[in-house]
């Protein structure tokens, strides 16, 4: 338990500002939403004026942007993005740090495998998105309710799943490259580059249908709100894939590391 304190000690900082940001982000983007709402101009009209492509961008889709939890909905592409970049780099710098800051010679002579290591790490991992999820879901619950005639509890508890869900399957990307990498201070970068572009590639998605197929390798399309809030929830399909994609990535990781020579 020495490395699992050691590790949510050391990126507790770091968690604490993220998840200042992540309240900053949801406040201020609610705080919008009650700008437009006093004004007599309608927030449909004014989004449904724009070009496709900015419509993409925004993530407006087929939300009612004139309700509190549709807005919302608008601002969930930003709060999974911010989610899951940080569960990218978590995944990644907790399991390449050891070498980039020379670390590794005294953390492996300690009687602990590596496997029982980089578990304890990706326990480590979990706990601390799993904290900035409950802020989240809480921060969500009071500022969306605030402004919301209707309950919102409902929609923004299967947004949030939605959310720990990629927040998990990034982590373990994260892991996985950090462990396969042979230049540790990269791996951040590369696990980073690879959300970028699935996350640019939803959008690309949004803007051509014909190439809706590969809606399955970009993960931001798993659960988008518009989905999640008034499509029946969380699509069983997309769920099992991410179990799917968790599991190999899990793997990849335990093998990668174990095999690997460390630089010490």
């Amino acid at each position: 338990m020495n490395v699992y304190v050691r590790e949510m000690r050391a990126h507790r900082k770091s968690l604490i500002i993220w998840c200042l940001g992540m309240i900053g982000l949801i406040g201020s983007g609610m705080g919008k939403y009650a700008g437009f709402s006093s004004s007599d101009q309608s927030m449909n009209e004014l989004m449904g004026g724009m070009p496709k492509s900015m419509q993409a961008i925004l993530g407006i889709g087929t939300l009612d942007m004139a309700t509190a939890s549709g807005f919302y909905g608008v601002l969930f592409l930003y709060i999974v993005l911010l989610a899951a970049i940080h569960a990218a780099l978590t995944g990644a710098t907790i399991i390449s740090k050891e070498e980039r800051d020379k670390t590794a010679e005294f953390l492996f002579v300690k009687p602990l495998t590596r496997k029982t290591i980089i578990g304890i790490k990706l326990l480590a991992a979990l706990t601390q998105i799993a904290i900035l999820a409950f802020v989240t879901w809480i921060s969500s619950l009071l500022i969306v309710g605030y402004y919301s005639d209707v309950p919102v509890a409902m929609d923004i508890g299967l947004t949030v799943v939605g959310m720990i869900i990629l927040q998990v399957l990034f982590l373990l990307i994260g892991t996985a490259v950090a462990a396969y990498s042979k230049k540790p201070g990269k791996s951040a970068a590369v696990a980073t580059g690879v959300l970028l572009l699935t996350f640019i590639l939803s959008f690309a998605i949004d803007l051509n249908e014909k190439i809706e197929a590969m809606s399955y390798f970009t993960p931001f399309k798993y659960f988008e709100a518009e989905n999640v809030m008034y499509g029946g929830g969380l699509e069983s399909t997309y769920v099992g894939v991410s179990i799917v994609l968790i599991g190999i990535f899990t793997t990849m990781t335990f093998l990668f590391y174990d095999k690997r020579d460390l630089k010490v």
